[in-house]
């Protein structure tokens, strides 16, 4: 019995190895199976059971096999991406170590020099404390100089357009001093802070120090072929945001297949308060016997010699030393990137306040050198499909608009007259300027009536520029991207609203009438590295007028918005929109406005003053717009920016006089919304002497701070202060200078919480000001921890009066984490005992 049993078992195993034994398939059969892979790569078992009835070849096969064959064949594809991958990371990590080997044996070659250097300043020095007279190093130096005078053009004679030969050599001298710079100690090069080298960063980025002008360089990894990368380097006018046009007058081919050309370029200024810049440069193209591609240039002057080239009334020449690009090629399609950039941009010719803009290494390396980088990364990954855009757009679209609308707010700061651009006459004060613009080239908004005449005749910029104290650029540009009400609202009279409701490109602004519009973002694109975002913002509910209510419309602006890291060292931060319909095509017309905020290398020569200045009047900003000159700052912060605000109004002809007085009102109103914003949230506290303002709404200041401070010690049987406060003002201030955030929301049970009052100490841990605090609701705040906490203990605090909350995290307004101790919320009640408000107080915060 027990022999039968087992025999039969065995003979249920062999079945059941037979039916799972691999199926091997014909030809015929994997092609059908793979036509419906491509199709769907994990069909359903009635689709399955439906492909073995529509294909015959498979009808010998079990359902069952056909689905582990498309298991296998998922796992299969998945198995091959991820080798693919892997191989593309390896490669990529090779070429990053090749690189850093390279850096690191420069680096050993640098030390080595410093230590020549070091030792021959030493034996120097003792020489000439053993000596009474240095006559001999005087002999020598004017013995130099009397040979310089009597043959000055020995060593770099005078060359024409007519003499190839000439530029021949000036080419070669070009290419020795750049690759020099690029891979050996020709400049003394310091890696910048927080650039950290690895396969998915933007590489090794290192400034110059103690140089003749300003010198930026870095090393990077692209998946790109030598080739292309030229290409996108040598098209300027594609990423370089600050070149306003890129001529080549001449091209000369050379013996050895590489280019001369002759290029004349004009670059955009970055403040109202200074000259643009041009260049007369020689650039040579050619390919080195490794491979590698190289493109150097060099201004073409009395000193390296070459023609004379154009030059421009309104700019300022400046001057490329040795620079250019040494592009390598790496296997797999890729290339190791060498960029040098060193220029003089003739700091002297501009205002002593602006020199670091055109003396900071750093800002070189953001505006020039890393963008090239950045770009090319930008355009290698949209090759690979790595990146996904949305709304439809092609990344190349979505780039062009970027373009326009940095090219469009530059021409606006700048008013080139050879644009269109004229000064309007001013209304006796300096701080705004206003230019207007009526040729047909810049009017390409331009509506015609049945006539055949424009409804308007041009386009107006009101514009200007400010210093910033103590305010990080980033902060500062992220709270008016956020808070565009802020700065936004402001009111004009009727003659000219009928203007502006002329042309759908005429307010570059949000809420024309002082009437209340929400603002949605809407992300269409971004960088690899998140440094500037493009988006559509919606205004809703926008209206121009009380009796305009029941016809209100919402409105729609095209904004950029970069430099908003603050790890990026001497970034450029920029706010810049435009409005347009709601249909929103590719041709779309543009009339970019918006804010630029550019730091400026601290002063180490002393304390500085906290104040805000208007640089064209270098006026003390009143209260409200500055702190007194005499306060210290309490975080001996001391950073400086420059503020370039612009907005571009379209206007009819018999109305421009009308439009630039409310063009003029609203930049300086703007002017004074940005100083109280920047005072807001600068790191350092308000003075004793600024106190908060009635909202309106609201009981008066001073009684809502008695209903506060009445309210918690009738609930905890505790005071807010250690000191009981004098009546009155006292009591205001103390709870305006409380260390602790101290704020208050409304108790609606239909809404969430909405921010009503804050102390001073609130405002600085929500990154926001009084006006905007009435925009951010309780909710947006707090973590799910936090919601979950308040909303258990919301009962209790109703009935007891009030609760305390373990320590946890919230997010200010900017989205910055914020981490405290303990919280403590109450209800406050009115004189009658009626309930006022939630009041809550963080108590030991701080930014994580």
């Amino acid at each position: 019995m027990y022999m039968a049993l087992s025999m039969h078992s065995k003979e249920i195993n062999n079945k059941q190895m037979d039916s799972s034994k691999y199926v091997r398939y014909t030809p015929e059969q994997v092609e059908a199976l793979e036509r419906v892979y491509t199709e769907c790569p994990k069909p359903s078992s009635l689709r399955r059971q439906q492909l073995i009835r529509e294909c015959p070849i498979l009808c010998n096969i079990e359902p069952k096999q056909i689905k582990v064959w498309f298991q296998n064949r998922r796992c299969r594809e998945k198995q091959r991406k991820e080798a693919s991958r892997l191989q593309t990371v390896n490669r990529k990590l090779s070429a990053m170590n090749k690189l850093l080997m390279e850096e690191n044996d420069r680096l050993q070659k640098q030390v080595s020099h410093l230590v020549y250097e070091n030792g021959y300043m030493r034996q120097q020095l003792h020489t000439a404390s053993a000596t009474t007279t240095d006559n001999s190093c005087e002999s020598v130096v004017m013995s130099g100089q009397q040979q310089q005078q009597q043959n000055p053009t020995q060593q770099h004679p005078q060359r024409d357009a007519n003499n190839p030969a000439g530029l021949i050599t000036i080419a070669e001298e070009t290419l020795a001093e750049f690759l020099s710079k690029a891979t050996g100690t020709a400049v003394d090069w310091v890696q910048m802070i927080g650039m950290k080298p690895g396969p998915d960063s933007i590489g090794i980025v290192a400034v110059s120090r103690n140089c003749t002008g300003v010198a930026a360089r870095a090393c990077g990894l692209v998946s790109l072929e030598p080739i292309k990368v030229a290409e996108i380097l040598k098209d300027r006018l594609s990423w370089f945001r600050d070149c306003r046009c890129l001529e080549t007058l001449s091209v000369i081919p050379t013996g050895n297949g590489g280019t001369i050309e002759l290029i004349y370029m004009q670059t955009y200024a970055p403040t109202t308060l200074a000259a643009a810049r041009d260049f007369w440069t020689l650039r040579y193209t050619t390919t080195l016997e490794d491979g590698s591609l190289v493109i150097c240039e060099r201004s073409l002057n009395t000193t390296s010699g070459g023609p004379v080239g154009p030059h421009a009334s309104s700019f300022v020449r400046a001057e490329v030393h040795p620079s250019g690009y040494l592009i390598r090629p790496c296997e797999g399609g890729s290339s190791i990137i060498h960029i040098v950039d060193h220029v003089d941009l003739d700091a002297w010719s501009v205002p002593e306040v602006l020199r670091p803009l055109y003396e900071s290494s750093k800002i070189l390396a953001q505006k020039t050198t890393m963008a090239a980088l950045r770009y090319i990364r930008q355009i290698a990954q949209e090759t690979s499909g790595e990146i996904q855009y949305g709304g439809g757009r092609q990344p190349a679209v979505l780039r062009t608009f970027s373009q326009r609308l940095c090219r469009g707010f530059n021409d606006a700061v700048n008013g080139f007259a050879d644009d269109g651009w004229s000064l309007l006459g001013g209304d006796g004060v300096d701080d705004v300027t206003i230019v207007v613009n009526s040729s047909p080239n810049k009017c390409f908004g331009t509506q015609y009536n049945a006539s055949g005449f424009p409804t308007f005749g041009g386009v107006l910029c009101a514009k200007a520029s400010m210093l910033l104290q103590n305010v990080p650029p980033p902060l500062l540009v992220r709270f008016l991207r956020e808070h565009r009400s802020e700065w936004a609202d402001y009111g004009v009279d009727a003659y000219s609203t009928a203007c502006l409701k002329a042309s759908p490109f005429a307010v570059p602004c949000a809420r024309p009438g002082g009437f209340p519009s929400s603002q949605v973002i809407l992300p269409l694109a971004h960088t690899v590295e998140h440094e500037e975002f493009l988006e559509v913002v919606r205004l809703e509910g926008h209206t121009f007028s009380p009796e305009d209510v029941a016809l209100a419309r919402d409105m729609y602006l095209l904004q950029l918005c970069s430099g908003v890291d603050e790890n990026a060292v001497g970034a450029c931060a920029q706010l810049v929109f435009a409005p347009i319909d709601e249909s929103f095509a590719d041709d779309a017309p543009l009339l970019p406005s918006g804010f630029r905020v550019i730091p400026l290398d601290s002063k180490t020569d002393g304390p500085a003053t906290t104040r805000t200045l208007d640089l064209a009047s270098t006026l003390e900003v009143g209260p409200g717009g500055a702190r007194p000159s005499g306060e210290a700052d309490t975080n001996n912060y001391n950073l400086r920016s420059v503020l370039t605000i612009a907005f571009q109004f379209s206007f009819e002809n018999h109305l421009r006089d009308s439009v630039a007085a409310m063009a003029r009102q609203y930049v300086r109103s703007v002017v004074g919304s940005v100083q109280r914003v920047a005072m807001a949230i600068s790191p350092s506290r308000l003075s004793s002497n600024i106190g908060p303002k009635s909202l309106p709404g609201s009981p008066e200041a001073l009684t809502l701070a008695r209903w506060i401070c009445r309210s918690y010690r009738m609930h905890t049987g505790a005071e807010v202060f250690r000191v009981d406060p004098e009546a009155g003002d006292g009591l205001l201030k103390q709870l305006w200078h409380h260390s602790d955030a101290i704020m208050c929301c409304s108790l609606k049970t239909n809404a969430s919480p909405v921010f009503t009052f804050s102390n001073q100490a609130g405002l600085d841990m929500l990154e926001t000001t009084l006006v905007a605090l009435q925009d951010i609701m309780l909710d947006k705040i707090l973590d799910e921890a936090g919601r979950k906490m308040l909303c258990s203990e919301f009962s209790k605090i109703m009935q007891q009066g009030f609760a305390y909350l373990p320590g946890g995290i919230c997010v200010s307004s900017m989205g910055r984490p914020i981490s405290y101790e303990q919280a403590i919320a109450w209800k406050v009640v009115n004189d009658e005992d009626s309930n006022h408000c939630l009041a809550l107080m963080f108590i030991n915060w701080s930014f994580v």
